[in-house]
C-alpha cells in the first residue's frame, strides 16, 4: 500500500517567497478573478433541476416510483453544497454580504445544513490541513487517523477502529444527518446571535417545506423513505467527494514547521479523471490547487494545475495526482493501518 509522505522525505522547508512566484503566475494568467456571470448561470441551473426534480415528485404522485427521484435531487442538493462551500471562500462575487446570503440560501434553506457551522470547521481544515490538533477533519470521532488516536479504543469505538476502512462508506449514508445534527448543535450554542437566529430561521423553513413537498403527496411511509434514501445519498456523494483529497497524505505537527506551500502541498491529494469525474466532484478534485488558492472560483481549478504541477516539479516539491480508485485505496489502506493494533491485540 502506497504509504503517506514521512517527513523524513519531504523537501526542504519552503519559505514564503516560495510561494510568491507560483502566485503571481496563477494572478497574471487571470485566474483569481471572479466569474460572477458563470456562477450565476450555474446557480440558476441548479435551482431549475432541483425545482424540477420536485415537480417529478409531486407530479408521480402516491407511488414508489417517487423514491427513483430521490438519486437526482440527492445530486442537486450536493451542487447546491458546492455553491455555499464556494460562497464560504468568497469565489462568487466581491461582497461578504452577498457571500453569506449565497451560502445561507444554499447551505441552510436548500441542504438544512448550518452555512456558519460549516465555514467555521471548514476555514479550520483549510489553515492546518491533516494536523490532528487543529484541523476538525482528523480530529477523533467516529474514525480516527492516528495510531495514537486508535490506542485504547475499546467497545464500540473500538470496534469501529479495527473495521473502520471496511465501514467507511456505508457510514457515509448517514453522513447528511450528521451535518443536520452537528449545525443544530452549532447554532444553538450560539442562539443569541442575531446570524444564528437567521439560520435557524432558514433551517426550519427548510425542514417545513421538505417534509410539506413529501406528505402532500405520499403516504408518512414512503416519504420517511424517500427523505431518508435522498439524505443517505446526499451523504454518500458529498462524503466521497471530499475523502480521497487529504486521508492517507502526510500529517504534519507542531515541529512541523512548513510555509504556505509545502503545508497545503503535501497533505492534499488531486484526484485525475475527465469532463464528468470533475462534474462529479465539483472540481474539488483539484484539492492542491483550490488549498493553495482557496478564493479561486472552483471551474478555473483545473487551469491552475499544469501551472501548480510545473511549480512543484521545478522546486523539487513532491506533488500527488491519482486516479479515482487509487485515491481511495489510499485513504482506506491508511485507515486500515491505523486500526491494525488493534486489531493484533484483538488475535
Amino acid at each position: 500500500m502506497a504509504q503517506p509522505l514521512a517527513v523524513a522525505d519531504a523537501p526542504r522547508q519552503s519559505r514564503g517567497s516560495d510561494f510568491a512566484p507560483l502566485l503571481r503566475q496563477v494572478r497574471e494568467a487571470g485566474l483569481l478573478e471572479r466569474r460572477t456571470a458563470s456562477y450565476a448561470i450555474s446557480i440558476g441551473l441548479n435551482v431549475a433541476l432541483i425545482a424540477a426534480t420536485w415537480i417529478g415528485v409531486l407530479l408521480l404522485g402516491n407511488s414508489w416510483l417517487q423514491l427513483l427521484l430521490a438519486v437526482p435531487l440527492a445530486i442537486f442538493t450536493t451542487r447546491a453544497a458546492f455553491i455555499g462551500h464556494d460562497a464560504g471562500h468568497q469565489q462568487i462575487g466581491s461582497s461578504r454580504k452577498l457571500h453569506d446570503l449565497i451560502g445561507q440560501l444554499h447551505g441552510n434553506l436548500v441542504c438544512g445544513m448550518s452555512y456558519g457551522w460549516w465555514n467555521d470547521k471548514h476555514n479550520r481544515h483549510h489553515a492546518n490541513p491533516n494536523h490532528t490538533d487543529k484541523d476538525p477533519d482528523v480530529g477523533e470521532g467516529v474514525f480516527v487517523w492516528t495510531l495514537e488516536q486508535a490506542e485504547g479504543r475499546k467497545g464500540l469505538h473500538g470496534w469501529l477502529t479495527r473495521h473502520q476502512a471496511k465501514v467507511f462508506f456505508p457510514l457515509l449514508t448517514l453522513e447528511g444527518l450528521n451535518l443536520k445534527v452537528s449545525s443544530l448543535k452549532f447554532l444553538l450554542a450560539r442562539r443569541q446571535r442575531h446570524d444564528a437566529r437567521v439560520e435557524l430561521g432558514l433551517m426550519a423553513a427548510h425542514v417545513v417545506l421538505y417534509f410539506s413537498a413529501l406528505l402532500l403527496v405520499m403516504s408518512p411511509g414512503k416519504a420517511l423513505a424517500f427523505a431518508a434514501l435522498h439524505h443517505a445519498l446526499f451523504g454518500l456523494h458529498l462524503g466521497s467527494v471530499f475523502a480521497p483529497n487529504h486521508k492517507g497524505m502526510e500529517m504534519p505537527d507542531d515541529d512541523s514547521n512548513w510555509g504556505h506551500l509545502e503545508k497545503q502541498v503535501l497533505t492534499s491529494r488531486n484526484v485525475d479523471g475527465g469532463l464528468v469525474t470533475d462534474w462529479m466532484m465539483g472540481g474539488l478534485n483539484y484539492q492542491i490547487e483550490h488549498h493553495l488558492f482557496p478564493s479561486m472560483p472552483r471551474a478555473n481549478l483545473r487551469f491552475a494545475q499544469p501551472i501548480v504541477r510545473d511549480y512543484c516539479a521545478r522546486i523539487g516539491m513532491p506533488y500527488l495526482s491519482t486516479g479515482l480508485i487509487e485515491s481511495y485505496r489510499m485513504g482506506l489502506g491508511h485507515m486500515h493501518d491505523v486500526g491494525s493494533e488493534l486489531r493484533a491485540a484483538e488475535k
